[in-house]
């Protein structure tokens, strides 16, 4: 019977390990995040479980070895010393949530100017105002004043997600500058 298992690759593999399992006529999933490297020549996509790959086949035809001794891999995943298998549904969650944060993440960047109110909606800080200051790159990241008394403003760095515009804002007119 068909399933998805997840394989340990070796250190900084998993492409090699997806090509291998390829040219046998695996199917494969590889999940990678998109990211805004602050050295413009390193890699603008990473894994979103380094060491790991998905591989979809029928362990009873093939054999555990057949995953086991492919060039790049370290293992198959077990509990026990059986393979554990991954759910169709898992993947298929997997597959719609990434592309979610891969589309996301560059939309939110774009979104924000400095001086913008911002409302954070999650994390320790929810629930408390703030005034965009500048995107953070290489950790999709960003940097608020965040307002915790009347007249006082803490920066803080929060991950992109947390924070949701509110209105246009000028940092002058409260003296900011």
């Amino acid at each position: 019977m068909m399933h998805w298992y997840a394989i340990q690759s070796k250190s900084r593999k998993e492409e090699l390990l997806c090509e291998q399992l390829r040219l046998r006529e695996v199917e494969t999933f590889f999940p990678q995040i998109r990211v805004h490297p602050i050295n413009p020549r390193a890699r603008k996509i990473k894994p979103y479980f380094p060491g790991y790959v998905f591989g979809y086949v029928d362990l009873g035809q093939v054999g555990r070895s057949f995953l086991e001794w492919i060039p790049g891999a370290v293992g198959i995943v077990n509990f026990g010393g059986e393979p554990a298998p991954v759910s169709d549904h898992l993947i298929a969650t997997l597959r719609q949530h990434l592309e979610i944060i891969n589309t996301s993440t560059i939309e939110l960047s774009r979104g924000f100017q400095p001086g913008d109110i911002v409302d954070v909606y999650w994390g320790p800080f929810a629930g408390y105002e703030a005034v965009f200051d500048a995107c953070l790159p290489g950790r999709d990241r960003v940097k608020v004043l965040l307002k915790m008394l009347e007249v006082h403003r803490v920066q803080v760095e929060l991950p992109i997600g947390q924070i949701t515009l509110k209105e246009k804002f000028s940092a002058l007119a409260v003296g900011m500058d």
